[in-house]
Parts: structure tokens; C-alpha cells; sequence
């Protein structure tokens, strides 16, 4: 397995870490031209190395728009922790499209949450409802659409819902924030019928997601508080952990769950 990743924040910086204490270093990173890294750079998928095997998308949605259909269409499997970005039909399509055309697969990295594996086997019989719930300290959702809607500076000792809807209408909205919600939609009944509230709390102990569930299976209850990325505080641990995970996973002779491919 040979791999290039796309950007270099926080995410990217954390697989490098990871991935260099096993001796594995990336053959190239995709940056922007005036973007410098400790590794070889590129601009494009066209200018990867041919032994390129798998494209791991650390850049957020921009970076899965810009690179993850040429990435899949030229054979290449991609993990990404861009999981918000398929709330875009059209490009959910185009990446559909152009992983048939190369045969390889979309992977998505969803270690931010767990239960995904008993959503997405609960969806072979009848979902009735499904609901997604995500806690966050007001410093969290700095820079994202909840500024519109409360002053997260002054924000009292009580929580403030700032987003109730449906998966797709948070996960467009809330680019850098709701890939959760996004993941929960994926794994179970889709983003229409997956509710979200989002919600500053000034008392949560970190980022907390829940997903409730009821169907034909019975219920169920899922809750996490993650902690976030040093360097970041809106991106999730966990979330990076994932893409390292998924990198094991496929060299290993074993998987533990169904995931929620795409």
C-alpha cells in the first residue's frame, strides 16, 4: 500500500505522526502551490507517483471535491473524514460514478462516533426513527452557521439549540461541523429521514454526540464525549484516529464490522 494525502492541518499531521512511528511515510501530499510540506508535493492526482494505491483525504470537503473523483477514477481507493461533503447529491453522484469507472471504493473514516455498525445493520429491517444529537463547548462551533444565530462569546450557563432539522440541511450548512451527522445518515436511514439538533452548551465536558434508534430491531441509546485534536478544537480525536485505523484495516487479514462504506 502506497499513499498520498491530501492536505497537511491538523488530520494529516496526526496520520503523519502515526503512520511514521510504524516507519510508513506518505509518497506525496496534494497541497495548493504555495503550500509546503516535510514530503514530496503535488497539485493534482495526475502528478502522484504511478505507485500510488490510496488517496486518504484529510482535507475536509473541499479537498474531497476537488481531488476525490480523479483519485477514484484512476483506480485508487480513497478514505476520507469528509463525510458531510456526500450531502451534495451532485458529487455524491460524480464520486459514484467515478468509482465504478475506476473500480475502487470510497472509504469513510467515521471513528468520531461509534454504534454506526448497529445502525447500519439495523437498516436490513424496518428503521422508525432515527435522531442525531451533537454537544459542543461554544468555542467549538466557532467559525460555522451557529454565529448567525447566537453571540457564543456572551452565551449564558444554559444551552442553546442553534439547528434542528433534517442530516442533509446540517450537514450543507455545517461544512466543518457536521460530518457526524452526515455518518449517522450514511450508516442509517438517509439524510431526509435522519433528524439533527446542534447545540452549544457552555456545561459540556467536550464533544458529545448522541444517536438514538428505534426499529424493527428494537432501540437503542449511543453517546461519546471526544476529546478534540490539540491543534484544533473543532476537529475530533477520534476522527483522526479513524483514518489510521482504516489504513490498518486494509492490510489486515480481518475486519472487525460493516462500516458504513459508500
Amino acid at each position: 500500500m502506497k499513499l498520498a494525502l491530501i492536505g497537511n492541518g491538523a488530520i494529516s499531521r496526526y496520520v503523519q505522526t502515526e503512520l511514521g512511528k510504524q516507519g510508513i511515510e506518505p509518497a506525496a501530499l496534494i497541497l495548493r502551490r504555495e503550500r509546503t510540506a516535510p514530503f514530496p508535493t503535488v497539485q493534482t492526482v495526475a502528478e502522484l507517483p504511478a505507485d500510488v494505491t490510496h488517496v486518504v483525504d484529510c482535507a475536509g470537503h473541499d479537498g474531497l471535491r476537488q481531488h476525490g473523483v480523479a483519485a477514484l477514477r484512476s483506480g485508487r481507493d480513497v478514505i476520507t473524514v469528509s463525510t458531510g461533503a456526500l450531502a451534495d447529491a451532485d458529487l455524491e453522484a460524480e464520486l459514484k460514478a467515478a468509482a465504478a469507472e475506476g473500480k475502487s471504493h470510497l472509504h469513510l473514516a467515521c471513528g468520531a462516533i461509534g454504534a454506526l455498525d448497529a445502525l447500519n445493520a439495523a437498516t436490513v429491517g424496518t428503521l422508525k426513527a432515527v435522531s442525531y444529537i451533537g454537544r459542543k463547548p461554544p468555542r467549538g462551533w466557532k467559525g460555522s452557521a451557529a454565529e448567525d444565530v447566537v453571540d457564543l462569546d456572551t452565551l449564558g450557563p444554559d444551552p442553546v439549540t442553534h439547528f434542528s432539522g433534517n442530516a442533509r440541511e446540517a450537514a450543507l450548512k455545517y461544512p466543518k461541523n457536521a460530518n457526524v451527522a452526515a455518518a449517522v445518515a450514511l450508516a442509517g436511514p438517509g439524510f431526509e429521514a435522519t433528524t439533527v439538533e446542534l447545540i452549544a452548551d457552555p456545561q459540556a465536558p467536550g464533544n458529545v454526540h448522541e444517536i438514538r434508534a428505534e426499529g424493527e430491531f428494537g432501540t437503542f441509546f449511543f453517546t461519546i464525549t471526544g476529546e478534540t485534536l490539540p491543534e484544533n478544537p473543532r476537529t475530533s480525536a477520534l476522527a483522526a484516529m479513524s483514518v489510521v485505523a482504516s489504513l490498518r484495516a486494509e492490510e489486515s487479514w480481518i475486519t472487525i464490522g460493516a462500516g458504513a462504506g459508500a
